[in-house]
């Protein structure tokens, strides 16, 4: 018998999830958002899914921390996981945070992006005849996954033959970022911070040694600092260097995967979008409103506050449910059907405010070239099996699609 909303709603339990959530959380969230948009939580915090409820949150970083010591510091005690995941951009709060961004920003600026365009398209055609070859292929490890790795890889100059663990660290260390971990993923997870900053001290080595074009290399730029300002620090410089792989890797594989299946799944779209090709911007930004690479984002509270109603103490933690507030009613009309043409579209899957996501004009420029090109050489392609997901909450994503190429 299926589940009424209201009881779906007050059984809800982000510590103990369901396999069919993990497939489908939608119905989930379009409860709580129904009768429980602030959901209390059994450790005490707080589930937001109301897209007018995580904007205000995103905006107002004096009344909602980034920063994740007090909460990071039982999950990880005294571990390079601690240290990595409360020193890198995303969870801290200004000024830290202001000065590391406008230093990545600073190499990430619409000139520099359009300057990766042919680079980028050349990689997606390499990788599209390597498939072609083939005819039968898995969508996540022969295109999506190599995508990102190669265009991080440039970006902090990764020698091609030295990028082969960049993949499997980057999943280790974002799988202990989920709500609830055991033994195992906490050990992958710090044995992948260990081995990335090994890595990275010798690569920052030769860097300094002998340094790139700032306005072009990342990590050139970020040894070097802004002229005459401020440089980071040596644990800073390596831990956003771990963060940039894993913030351009795992929601970019995601938006191009998740493009692909979710195209197959509506053909009257996916043939729409065959037919007008110039909609392939606003067909990605449906993708991630629809199918969002990263469901969750948390905050903590600085000072008692009151969200949809609710009155909360000062350190009380916040989940916010970024796949609920893309699915909402109230911000997206018939927010269930996938509409390659919808506009506009105020998705929240790059987040807002001064926490919106670095890399969200690369990410945009990965999916839209990846996704056109593939539709343009393999406009029959189908899927040959049935996709298999990580597992995971935060990331909504898949392992392996096995497909026919047509």
């Amino acid at each position: 018998m299926e589940t009424a909303p209201a009881e779906l709603a007050e059984a809800f339990d982000l510590a103990r999830l369901t396999p069919d959530f993990y497939d489908d959380p939608y119905p989930t969230y379009q409860a709580l958002r129904t009768h429980q948009p602030v959901k209390r939580l059994a450790g005490g915090g707080y589930f937001l899914t109301r897209y007018e409820d995580l904007v205000a949150v995103y905006k107002n970083t004096a009344l909602f921390s980034s920063d994740k010591k007090r909460e990071f510091a039982p999950k990880y005690g005294d571990s390079l996981l601690f240290e990595h995941h409360t020193t890198s951009l995303v969870f801290n709060d200004p000024p830290s945070h202001t000065r590391v961004r406008r230093l990545i920003m600073g190499a990430l600026t619409p000139r520099a992006i359009a300057g990766m365009e042919p680079e980028l398209i050349a990689l997606v055609d390499r990788l599209l005849d390597a498939m072609a070859d083939k005819g039968r292929v898995d969508l996540i490890e022969d295109f999506a996954a190599a995508i990102p790795i190669e265009v991080i890889g440039n970006l902090l100059g990764v020698p091609h033959h030295e990028r082969a663990p960049l993949r499997e660290w980057s999943l280790a260390i974002l799988g202990a970022l989920e709500p609830v971990i055991g033994a195992d993923t906490f050990n992958r997870g710090n044995e992948a911070v260990g081995e990335f900053l090994g890595y990275l001290d010798t690569l920052i080595a030769r860097r300094a040694a002998a340094p790139g074009d700032p306005e072009r290399d990342v990590l050139t730029r970020l040894i070097q600092g802004e002229a005459g300002g401020e440089k980071l620090s040596s644990k800073e410089l390596l831990h956003n260097c771990i963060f940039l792989l894993n913030a351009g890797h795992e929601t970019t594989t995601n938006l191009i995967g998740n493009g692909l299946v979710t195209l197959a799944a509506n053909p009257d779209q996916k043939q729409r979008l065959l037919a007008e090709p110039a909609l392939i911007k606003t067909a990605v930004e449906e993708i991630l409103r629809y199918e969002s690479s990263n469901q969750l984002g948390n905050r903590i509270t600085t000072a008692e506050v009151e969200i949809g109603g609710v009155t909360m103490p000062a350190n009380t933690s916040l989940t916010l449910c970024i796949g609920a507030a893309n699915r909402d009613p109230a911000q997206f009309a018939d927010p269930d059907r996938f509409d390659v043409a919808r506009s506009p579209n105020r998705h929240l899957a790059f987040a807002s405010g001064p926490h919106q996501c670095a890399g969200m004009a690369l990410a945009r420029l990965e999916g839209a070239i990846a996704l056109s090109r593939f539709l343009a050489r393999f406009p029959d392609y189908a899927l040959d099996g049935v996709p298999r997901r990580g597992g995971r909450v935060r990331f909504r994503g898949y392992l392996n699609v096995p497909c026919r190429l047509g």
